[in-house]
């Protein structure tokens, strides 16, 4: 069997294949509430063989949403219409996870095919926060947010933790990449703070390690917990391979399971040198010097690229995004090409030969 489709251990979890689907938003729920696009959207990835079904960045506070569209789990209300997705998604094999996350100074803008533009206040959008008053490009600026803020931040992730339990995630993800809130909060291109939450090392990690160990201890200790970063801003002076290695160190120290490897976001002028597998160096940086197991993520479109990026140890397991949507049948393709003889969905088994 290829090291794409070698089980792999996640706590009491078994995923039947090492190809994990990223969180991709879809800009197509209700004051949070996902619908029937999410259902066949999401389903229809775990019926073309994942091993991890990963939902989109999820918010845990309206006032985290990237646009009005966005999945949340901020209230109790959200509960049900995720039951209908994860009920679907774990019937047909697949692990069912979700990304937990806060935009900051990122958020309140509309979706891409409207444009991708800040939305403002008068037209539905929101006064955005973040770890200083700085913008985003042309963004408007943000509020920094206050200690009793940043509390409430911690709280509301946990608290979401809880509910997507509820709902049937048996995996969630803490997002602290793309420069969203908590990346924010790590990086100096965006965090001036002077209190305990910026200057040095130790402090700009604290909210994000705050809320890894919240979010630990609101999922149950039988069920893993990844968390993405982005392991370099692309940009003198920000966010660095280093600072991610210690970072990843102390999460591992928390509880938390697994790595999911992106980078950048942070700047709107980054200049990123992307290509296939540009991110995969990364995750084996992390792997090697954390400890921890990672994910590799970034243009990995080739069933040969993605076994080797495993059978070379530069990570334990690969997400796959815009590779999928192209094509959500990816896996029962792979299999074919790398010789593995995988199930098939019952009803498309006249399919395989």
């Amino acid at each position: 069997m290829s090291q794409l489709f070698a089980p792999i251990q996640l706590r009491s979890l078994t995923a039947r294949n090492r190809i994990f689907v990223s969180p991709m938003c879809m800009y197509a729920a209700v004051v949070g509430h996902v619908n029937d696009w999410h259902l066949v959207h999401l389903g229809g990835l775990a019926v073309g063989g994942a091993g991890l079904v990963m939902a989109e960045a999820t918010a845990v506070l309206p006032q985290g949403r990237i646009s009005p569209g966005d999945a949340g789990l901020w209230s109790d209300a959200h509960v049900a219409e995720w039951q209908r997705v994860t009920r679907f998604v774990r019937q047909h094999g697949a692990i069912a996870a979700v990304q937990l996350a806060h935009a900051g100074r990122k958020a309140s803008t509309a979706a891409p095919w409207q444009g991708g533009k800040p939305v403002p206040t008068a037209d539905g959008g929101w006064q955005t926060v973040a770890p200083s008053p700085v913008a985003f490009g042309g963004y408007p600026a943000p509020r920094a947010l206050t200690l009793a803020e940043i509390d409430g931040v911690v709280d509301a992730f946990a608290a979401a933790a809880g509910r997507a339990h509820a709902a049937g995630f048996q995996c969630v993800e803490i997002h602290a990449a793309h420069g969203y809130l908590l990346h924010q909060f790590l990086s100096p291109l965006a965090n001036f703070r002077t209190d305990a939450y910026g200057g040095s090392q130790e402090n700009r990690f604290r909210l994000p390690l705050r809320v890894a160990q919240a979010v630990r201890a609101a999922f149950p200790a039988e069920l893993p917990v990844f968390v993405r970063i982005s392991a370099t801003d692309w940009q003198d002076g920000g966010w660095d391979l280093d600072g991610s290695i210690a970072l990843c160190r102390q999460l591992r120290a928390l509880g938390v399971d697994l790595i999911d490897v992106s980078s950048g976001a942070l700047v709107h002028d980054a200049k990123i040198p992307a290509g296939p597998g540009f991110q995969v160096p990364f995750a084996a940086a992390i792997r090697a010097q954390a400890d921890i197991a990672t994910g590799a993520v970034g243009l990995i479109t080739a069933p040969a690229q993605a076994e080797q990026i495993l059978a070379t140890g530069q990570a334990d397991v690969v997400f796959l995004a815009r590779e999928l949507l192209r094509d959500p049948h990816w896996p029962l393709r792979a299999a074919r090409v790398l010789g593995d003889d995988v199930a098939w969905p019952n009803p498309y088994a006249r399919a395989k030969i």
